[in-house]
Order: structure tokens, then C-alpha cells, then sequence
């Protein structure tokens, strides 16, 4: 199987395609994010540094992200197939991932980004709705992800909340920034021979055929 980067801006289903992928296909999900949690739950001396730096606010540096991620990739369980999640965010940590994985021996075979048009991510992001009892997932957008009876989950008849604290002013912002810091990114990936856009405006299951294609 083919390592993977996903790319996606947000509300494009990013989580939803990696389950998937490691449901059908094993692989290992990696997020920088879950690494670094399980770090500081470990409780070992670069946990209680991280959990230091997220308790006062500030973001881990790249050189910290660069560690536990070189890590986990040095664990055996890679071998068959991993998706990166959050990581690399721009070009200088796609050079230090690069770095790594040739210092591991390791290749990194696709980078696929999940192309979407800001206004059905805005849906998707404003349209969230879960169920609180069962955690059952709707969205009051998408006709096909709408609950039968309007804002009561199908399966347990609980009242749905929304999932979302933005507001399309914010999500907008946070949508056009992301685009805009990710582009540089994108070009290095296409100049190294191994971007993929893949249209993510369809269903999820229409969009996970697209990936199949590629891996």
C-alpha cells in the first residue's frame, strides 16, 4: 500500500476518508495530534514538556512535533500502509519530514489533497449535528445525511445538537486562511511528483472511490 499525506481544508471529511482507509485497508492513521496527547497521558519527560506548552497557551514547536513523530514512524506497524494527519502543515515541515523518512528508510508515495469549494465545506462545517445519546452524525444541510424528523436522531428519538461553533463569518476566515497558507505546500508536493487533487464535493463514498484510485 502506498503512505499517504492528507491535505484538506476544513470540514472536508479528512477524519471520515482515514477511517475508512484503515478500516478497508489496515493502515495506520497517524495525527500529530493523537501523538502528542498519548505523550503527555505517558507521562514521560517530553509529555509533561508538551502538556506545559498546550497548559500556557502556546503551540509545540516543530522540533517537538518532529520527535514524536519520527517516533511513532520508527515503530514496526508502518510497514503495511500509513496515513499522516496534520502533519506536514507547511514547507519547512515537509523538508523536516523528508529528512525523516530518509533517515528511516521510508517512503512517502502520495500526498492527496481534498479539494473543496468553500461553500459546501461551510455547509458541511455549519450543518453538523450529532445526536448526544448515541452519537449518531447528521448534518441539516445534506439532504441525505438530514435526520427523518427534523433535529430528533432516527435511532434513539434524543433531541440532536449542534456540533459547531462557528458562524459563517469566522468559518470563512478560518476556510480562506487555510487555503492560502496551504498553497506553497501544495506546490512543493506537485513539484515532487506526488500531489493528487481529488474532488471532495460528492459523497463520501464517491470521494473514498477517488482515493482507492490513487493508492
Amino acid at each position: 500500500m502506498k503512505n499517504i499525506i492528507f491535505i484538506a481544508p476544513p470540514a472536508a471529511g479528512k477524519g471520515t476518508q482515514s477511517a475508512k482507509l484503515t478500516e478497508k485497508y489496515n493502515y495506520i492513521h497517524i495525527s500529530t495530534g493523537d501523538l502528542l496527547r498519548s505523550e503527555i497521558a505517558e507521562g514521560t519527560p517530553l509529555g509533561k514538556e508538551i502538556e506545559n506548552i498546550m497548559a500556557s497557551g502556546h503551540f509545540v514547536s516543530d522540533e517537538i512535533a518532529t520527535e514524536v513523530l519520527r517516533k511513532r514512524l520508527s515503530k514496526p506497524d508502518i510497514a503495511n500502509g500509513f496515513i499522516l494527519d496534520g502533519y506536514p502543515r507547511n514547507v519547512k515541515q515537509a523538508e523536516i519530514l523528508d529528512g525523516i523518512v530518509k533517515d528511516l528508510n521510508i517512503s512517502l508515495d502520495v500526498a492527496i489533497y481534498l479539494s473543496m469549494d468553500k461553500t459546501t465545506a461551510m455547509h458541511r462545517a455549519l450543518g453538523r449535528i450529532t445526536c448526544p445519546n448515541c452519537n449518531r452524525g447528521y448534518n441539516k444541510y445534506e439532504n441525505i445525511l438530514k435526520p427523518k424528523n427534523e433535529w430528533i436522531c432516527d435511532d434513539c428519538a434524543t433531541e440532536l445538537v449542534s456540533r459547531s461553533d462557528d458562524n459563517e463569518e469566522t468559518f470563512g476566515i478560518r476556510f480562506d486562511d487555510y487555503v492560502n497558507k496551504t498553497e506553497p505546500l501544495l506546490d512543493y508536493y506537485k513539484e515532487a511528483g506526488i500531489l493528487k487533487v481529488i474532488d471532495n464535493s460528492g459523497t463520501p463514498d464517491e470521494t473514498f472511490k477517488s482515493i482507492e484510485s490513487v493508492i
